[in-house]
């Protein structure tokens, strides 16, 4: 039977019970489709080969979760909690905070709206066109906004804004179509400062924007409280409901409480105790389930559901190891259409003309400076390789780590190429590093410097009775 409908399902902030979305796993199941889909803003995708309305409607209304069918009119919020407790991250951002405000959020947003911790380098911070960033002062945010048709980079409020005020901002931009008036950013803050009523700070300090390189996401790992976290990922984006239901019950019946979505297409299970570990290792390999992927193919950011870009992700990553090269710290999007928003340090985009490509890379392969350029336009499909080899090259000579050597390295270095003379009578030796103040000889006075008469101040022997240690 073909596919009729597209169901997607919103997942607020990535955060979803192990239970509701075994539920969504059922329904899914029920209506002829085998396999689940991740999207880029924390989604949940899934073809219907049936499709029933009144079973979609009682089944997300129980688990309070909103859907589409194929119209895709609204955004799912997307939120960096899935970075927490495995990544850095500001003290003050926890959990509680996370859940008041994408509980605040509590309408169908048109407009992508991001809530993100900048310390951590999991989830972009500025792929929504609201985006709320953690300032390093408590239960403030930078509000930066970034609507393409006024300018392309992100746009800084000039103002802090508390925690329980930034729903109201996200509801005036909502209900007063900034997307479609003719307002510049300067007529919006104008806007939001003289209509909603919001407890704010200066902008004392700048945003700091996190290190480009990117986490290695997949398999268990210990959290810093001792329990374990796991993630999981699958290379083509096609999620087995089989498999994913086993997971859920196992989350369950191991009292998991939450299971997070990233926006690379993958997910993560946290507060997995020591006891259910060999468990869950069981699992993995009850289902063949590889937890061991490159880190060359966990960090591309591809279309769902897009099989041209797919493979030619996978024709590239076989380039690549066939290399050999390295590609840390880098990510890669692959843009076929236009409405893909950038959040990837190198972007491979289809040329108007078949298997022909332009390759991009994002200012100081920081994408969060939005500010892209070209390093090759219509190059074929075949040479794009090693034009990413090269690229990644330009990439890690730009690094220019400076670094000072420590006083211990100095002193250990010193030590090993200075020169130190030893008297054949006494075994006195001359070090340099003290000269011999007896004889008014400073530190620092090299033994070739030391005058004719120097006599050793042990036994009195000349100078020419010295002899170069090895």
């Amino acid at each position: 039977m073909q596919v009729k409908d597209l169901i997607r399902v919103f997942v607020k902030g990535g955060i979803i019970s192990p239970g509701d979305f075994l539920k969504v796993l059922l329904i899914a199941e029920k209506l002829g489709s085998q396999y689940l889909h991740l999207g880029s803003r924390q989604d949940i995708l899934f073809a219907a080969k049936e499709k029933s309305k009144e079973i979609l409607d009682e089944t997300f209304q129980s688990i309070r979760t909103e859907y589409e069918i194929n119209t895709f009119d609204y955004q799912n919020i997307l939120s960096s909690y899935v970075a927490l407790d495995i990544l850095p991250g500001k003290k003050w951002l926890a959990s509680h905070i996370y859940h008041y405000i994408l509980n605040s959020l509590d309408y169908r947003a048109k407009l992508r709206i991001n809530v993100v911790d900048p310390s951590q380098s999991l989830v972009p911070l500025f792929t929504g066109q609201v985006n709320f960033i953690a300032s390093g002062q408590e239960n403030y945010w930078y509000v930066y906004l970034r609507f393409k048709r006024i300018q392309h980079a992100p746009w800084q409020m000039p103002l802090l804004v508390y925690t329980e005020d930034l729903v109201k901002i996200a509801k005036a931009l909502e209900e007063n179509s900034v997307t479609t008036n003719n307002w510049d950013y300067k007529d919006i803050f104008t806007f939001l400062t003289e209509n909603v009523k919001m407890n704010t700070q200066p902008v004392t300090e700048n945003l700091v924007l996190p290190e480009t390189h990117f986490p290695y996401y997949e398999g268990i790992h210990r959290q810093a409280d001792e329990k374990y976290w796991l993630g999981l990922y699958w290379r083509n984006n096609q999620y087995k409901i089989e498999t994913l239901k086993a997971i859920m019950e196992r989350c369950i019946e191991t009292e998991v409480g939450k299971v997070t979505l990233t926006p690379w297409k993958s997910f993560v299970i946290k507060g997995i105790l020591e006891k259910d570990r060999l468990g869950w290792e069981k699992l993995m390999g009850k289902f063949g389930m590889n937890l061991r992927h490159s880190a060359l193919e966990l960090n591309w950011h591809l279309p769902a559901l897009d099989q041209e870009a797919l493979d030619l992700k996978f024709y590239l990553v076989r380039e690549l190891d066939k290399q050999d090269i390295s590609t840390y710290g880098l990510t890669f999007t692959i843009k076929t259409s236009e409405d893909i928003t950038l959040f990837t340090s190198v972007v491979i985009e289809k040329g108007e003309d078949q298997d022909m490509y332009n390759i991009l890379y994002s200012k100081n392969f920081n994408p969060n400076l939005t500010d892209y350029r070209y390093y090759a336009k219509d190059v074929h499909k075949s040479v794009l390789a090693p034009l990413i080899v090269e690229l990644s090259l330009v990439y890690y000579e730009s690094l220019n780590e400076e670094t000072q050597e420590s006083p211990k390295v100095k002193s250990i270095r010193d030590n090993i190429e200075k020169e130190l003379f030893q008297c054949i009578h006494c075994q006195t030796v001359y070090d340099s590093e003290y000269g011999d103040p007896e004889a008014s000889i400073q530190s620092g006075i090299a033994f070739s410097a030391l005058p004719a008469d120097y006599v050793c101040p042990t036994c009195g022997g000349k100078k020419e009775g010295f002899q170069k240690m090895k």
